[in-house]
């Protein structure tokens, strides 16, 4: 009796003939679509002063939502005073800088730091203040790529310098500030809004801190 030759030919039409295994769907993280998971501490909320109350109440109007950040400060009462008092001071009150260059700089300092909660919710913002997507993404990925003015390009890179080497800041950093036309003035408000921001990245990081996921897709 002959047998059945099961050939190259034979076993790759067997082969063909399967159906191919289901590829399993990527699983989504909780974290992206879910904005009741804001850091990774379990901290109970205390009870906001009037004032507090009011400013969440004026964020949920405006934005229409209350920037996690401030939930995440919102376990005591003291501390989310004194985070909300001196982000108001730095990024909102009268300067020599630019709202829009504050926000570069927090994301140029956050970029190095590679803080998530920072680059995502202020990188929306340097969208939505310059009216420019492509910046605002080149900003987060590698602002030396972005067309900058002399003036900004000087900045970030004082900026950055102050985050990556603190101790290798010196007159000659200053006097490259005063050349592109930052007052001494300017000077503080840059080294202060850099150091606030790698603050809030440590704690950002520190904490799994979670952007609103509203951030992202705003000013696209």
């Amino acid at each position: 009796m002959a047998t059945k030759k099961s050939g190259p030919k034979v076993a790759a039409q067997k082969q063909g003939a399967r159906k191919p295994p289901a590829i399993p769907k990527p699983a989504v993280s909780i974290t992206a679509q879910d904005d009741t998971r804001i850091i990774a501490l379990d901290l109970q909320r205390a009870e906001l002063s009037d004032a507090m109350k009011a400013y969440f109440a004026k964020c949920d109007e405006k934005l229409g939502f209350v920037p996690n950040v401030l939930q995440a400060y919102a376990f005591d009462n003291a501390k989310l005073e004194a985070f909300v008092a001196m982000y108001n001071d730095l990024m909102l009150a009268p300067s020599g800088l630019s709202k829009l260059e504050r926000e570069m700089i927090a994301v140029a300092v956050s970029a190095h730091n590679r803080c998530y909660y920072c680059l995502v919710a202020h990188g929306a913002a340097v969208r939505a203040l310059s009216g420019d997507p492509t910046l605002g993404e080149l900003m987060v990925m590698n602002y030396r790529a972005a067309a900058l003015s002399k003036r900004q390009r000087t900045m970030l890179d004082f900026a950055v310098k102050l985050t990556a080497e603190p101790f290798a800041i010196e007159e000659e950093d200053r006097e490259a500030l005063r050349q592109a036309g930052f007052s001494d003035r300017d000077i503080w408000d840059i080294g202060a809004v850099a150091g606030f921001y790698n603050m809030s990245n440590r704690i950002a990081s520190a904490t799994d801190m979670r952007p609103n996921t509203v951030y992202h897709t705003q000013a696209r």
